[in-house]
């Protein structure tokens, strides 16, 4: 049994001269989630009306309104234009994630990926804290409350984003891992149990497959999916609403 940890495969390389540039897994998955979110948002939002007639805009407007309440319960009333920030990096997230039910790589087992969401939420963290103190202001909180700790107040700040990226990919990527390892062992049944029994035509076939490895995926794939990419998005929140909290 063969399992590959490393990262992501290349799916493609493009040569310009002596220039070459890989595109990989995580790369075209996350094409193909784009191409579904659009397609289900332009399904969503087809004819609305003033008053909903539909279950698919009630759905939409429902949506809509639990991300608005979130970021108002989290950051406050004059917050709530982040919510269609948090909302884009929930559902990206979250079918990003699911689509290993499909076959194909998770997307959130590529520290790339949940390190570029982590890197935009430091990065609206850092954009508040010198919005509200200053250029000045905010240098010079790494040396509060004394000069002698900034290394520690440093690490600390960009400790956020880290921790934020491998948490997710931490957890997803561990999924992965018990998942294909399981898959290992129930081929592995199959095939010792058919030499046993003398069957050779159903050496392609792992009957101790049957079953459980669904059960997996839906732990792994879609309940640690769901609340991974929520926990995500509520650390975004709480990190990007503290930094601003004292904005007038």
């Amino acid at each position: 049994m063969e399992m590959n940890v490393t990262g992501p495969g290349k799916i493609i390389t493009l040569t310009f001269g002596d220039t070459e540039i890989a595109i990989s897994e995580t790369l075209v998955t996350g094409w193909i989630v784009m191409i579904i979110l659009t397609a289900l948002i332009l399904w969503l939002t087809h004819d609305l009306k003033v008053k909903p007639t539909t279950k698919r805009q009630a759905a939409a407007e429902w949506f809509v309104t639990f991300f608005e309440n979130t970021v108002r319960d989290m950051m406050g009333d004059k917050f709530v234009y982040y919510a269609p920030y948090v909302a884009t990096i929930f559902c990206f997230a979250l079918v990003g994630a699911l689509i290993s039910l499909f076959g194909l790589r998770s997307m959130t087992v590529d520290i790339n990926c949940t390190g570029t969401w982590a890197a935009m939420t430091f990065v609206l963290i850092t954009y508040w804290k010198i919005r509200n103190n200053g250029i000045l202001g905010y240098l010079k909180g790494y040396t509060e409350p004394v000069a002698v700790i900034t290394p520690i107040n440093i690490l600390s700040e960009f400790a956020t984003p880290f921790a934020m990226a491998v948490r997710m990919f931490g957890n997803m990527a561990g999924g992965m891992i018990i998942t294909t390892l399981v898959y290992g062992a129930l081929t592995a049944a199959s095939q010792a149990v058919y030499g046993l029994l003398g069957i050779t035509f159903l050496k392609y076939f792992s009957i101790f497959q049957i079953g459980i490895p669904a059960v997996l995926s839906i732990y792994f794939d879609l309940f640690s999916g769901v609340i991974q990419s929520y926990v995500f998005i509520m650390l975004t929140l709480a990190y990007v609403g503290d930094a601003a909290r004292t904005e007038d």
